[in-house]
């Protein structure tokens, strides 16, 4: 089955755009199109799609509420910023508000492609700059979470772009036990999205910032 998604912004040639670039692409369906976050979060209640690529500058309802209200709502679906601005305060907000990528629409077809395929699985997705950002803006806790030994594991996995499937795999568990374990991590580190557990994992020293790139 391909994967479902979902085109949010203002702009109906963008829009028109992403469309037909990712109509080349078998193992995507665009299922549907909104003009702001306010009809995106209408059109993720009917269509349940798997990916929602969101514009961030937008009237009505700006993309970082619409993604913190879709991430609440529809935990299954997984939203990627993706916008022209690289603001350090915008980043920040959209991965604190769940996005699970942050791209920026100089973002070449292909690599678009497969950043929604990867999101589909839960791998966390940043374009370089967004990642520099981030790592500039956002800190580790200074009182570290209690975590167990085979949380710290699966935090270590997912810092490096594993899928709960390949996390799964590689510990020789099943996928709704390092479900259970990731949600288990972000209620302890206090977040709402892998993203940024991936980046309390780079700030503790667990992983290397070059996973992101």
């Amino acid at each position: 089955m391909p994967i479902r998604v979902l085109i949010v912004d203002d702009h109906s040639v963008v829009r028109q755009g992403l469309k037909l670039f990712l109509s080349l692409d078998n193992d995507l369906e665009v299922v549907g199109e909104a003009g702001d976050g306010e009809q995106a979060l209408s059109l993720v209640a009917e269509l349940r799609p798997e990916v929602v690529l969101m514009d961030l500058l937008m009237p009505v309802m700006d993309g970082v509420t619409a993604t913190q209200t879709i991430r609440q709502a529809y935990p299954d679906t997984e939203v990627i910023a993706l916008t022209s601005v690289l603001e350090n305060d915008l980043v920040v907000d959209a991965v604190r508000a769940g996005a699970i990528g942050y791209l920026l629409k100089d973002t070449e077809a292909d690599e678009l492609c497969s950043a929604i395929k990867a999101a589909a699985e839960g791998k966390v997705q940043l374009s370089p700059k967004a990642a520099e950002r981030l790592m500039e803006q956002i800190r580790a806790p200074e009182d570290p979470p209690n975590l167990t030994g085979r949380e710290t594991d699966v935090l270590n996995l997912l810092a490096h772009g594993k899928s709960n499937k390949e996390i799964a795999a590689d510990l020789y568990v099943g996928e709704t036990t390092v479900k259970t374990h990731v949600s288990n991590i972000l209620m302890k580190l206090g977040v709402s999205s892998r993203t940024q557990a991936a980046l309390y994992a780079v700030h503790a020293g667990i992983v290397s910032g070059d996973n992101f790139y």
